[in-house]
């Protein structure tokens, strides 16, 4: 269904995912709004590890309302509170996505809505059904 860009051409990527991801035609398309680490329970992880984990289960639950799961992400936008949290975000985002990896960008930001907050994901998601 979708299809890793990662042209000669061009450096190859610095860590596990695709310069690009074509998508066919005809494709559902689901958007989500960047989620932070924060349980239903509004229970925060600790860790950056765990912060990121619930980050994945609230796109995962998004995604699933549409008929679709982390396999189906094409495109993935992080932000990390500091240089420090990248190792441990990218640990779960590389355990989390699929194959081909998705196109993705990786940001370090000043900061959150709230200090706790040390990470957010967003995610496009695509199925062809």
């Amino acid at each position: 269904m979708k299809r890793a860009l990662v042209p000669a051409a061009i450096r190859p990527p610095f860590a596990r995912y695709s310069h690009g991801i074509e998508v066919p035609a005809g494709a559902r398309v689901v958007f989500c709004s960047g989620q932070l680490g924060i349980a239903p329970d509004g229970s925060v992880s600790e860790t950056v590890e765990g912060k990121a984990e619930q980050c994945f289960r609230n796109v995962a639950a998004i995604l699933a309302e549409a008929g679709m799961g982390l396999g189906d992400v094409v495109r993935i936008n992080a932000h990390v509170g500091a240089r420090e949290h990248l190792a441990g975000y990218m640990r779960v985002r590389d355990r989390l996505v699929a194959d081909p990896p998705p196109a993705s960008t990786l940001m370090i930001v000043a900061g959150f809505a709230r200090p706790e907050f040390l990470v957010e994901v967003e995610v496009v998601a695509a199925r062809a059904d």
